[in-house]
């Protein structure tokens, strides 16, 4: 059962399991950060991209991707008018959305399904569970919208958590975090203490599209040394194996 953090509780949610392709071999995790919240998971069965957003690049000429998941709405998290295109390019890709995002992507004629807290994708032996449920808070004016965390888990190979736009939930048994360094939502006391929380091996800084190279070098830094977080750049990096 996951921990929280600040003022969002997570309940449990009797998971359901959308089966989309089979399994293989397993081998080592290999994650390309392709700018700000953007990833591509590759497994020895899958390849999956998480956050396809606007300040991100590349990401719409990957090929052979078997999901593609959506942590929430925020434009930096999903380009609209990108994603059509990814689709089209890879016809076998299963589309997965926070269900407020679903439901949007879905008036607009994607073909997606929502994936809500406590439910698990199933993709080419790979389990995709969402976790949380909304945003962090940016202000009390902004009206709150949904956010799901997501844990990456194959056989044989490490747990990945990206947790979107949140430090609420906290989930055992995470490997490798994807670490949004700085938010509108954020500080750095917060980020360093969901650091300590989730007790990650290791770690690599996204979310961080707003920063400037001194800045970001100076969060990277509190990530390493006050949030105990073994921290690996993934930036121009291509694939790194985990």
């Amino acid at each position: 059962m996951p921990t929280t953090l600040g003022e969002v509780r997570f309940v449990h949610v009797t998971p359901r399991i959308y089966l989309a392709g089979a399994g293989s071999t397993m081998g080592p995790m290999r994650i390309t950060h392709l700018g700000h919240a953007c990833i591509l998971v590759e497994t020895a069965g899958a390849r999956i991209l998480l956050d396809p957003g606007t300040f991100s690049h590349g990401f719409e000429e990957l090929q052979g991707l078997d999901a593609v998941v959506v942590t929430h709405a925020h434009p930096d998290h999903l380009d609209v008018e990108r994603l059509p295109v990814l689709l089209e390019a890879n016809d076998g890709a299963v589309l997965r959305a926070e269900p407020e995002t679903a439901a949007s992507l879905l008036d607009s004629g994607l073909g997606v399904a929502p994936l809500h807290p406590g439910d698990v994708l199933e993709v080419a032996g790979v389990r995709v569970e969402a976790v949380g449920g909304e945003h962090a808070v940016i202000h009390a004016d902004v009206p709150r919208i949904g956010n799901v965390g997501l844990l990456v888990r194959a056989e044989g190979e490490p747990t990945l958590f990206h947790p979107g736009d949140s430090y609420a939930t906290a989930p055992a048994g995470v490997d490798v975090l994807a670490l949004p360094l700085s938010a509108p939502w954020a500080a750095s006391k917060e980020m360093i203490d969901f650091c300590r929380a989730v007790g990650a091996g290791a770690g690599f800084p996204i979310h961080d599209a707003l920063l400037s190279p001194l800045g970001r070098g100076l969060y990277v830094n509190q990530a390493r040394t006050l949030g105990h977080l073994e921290l690996r750049d993934l930036a121009g990096a291509g694939p790194v194996e985990f």
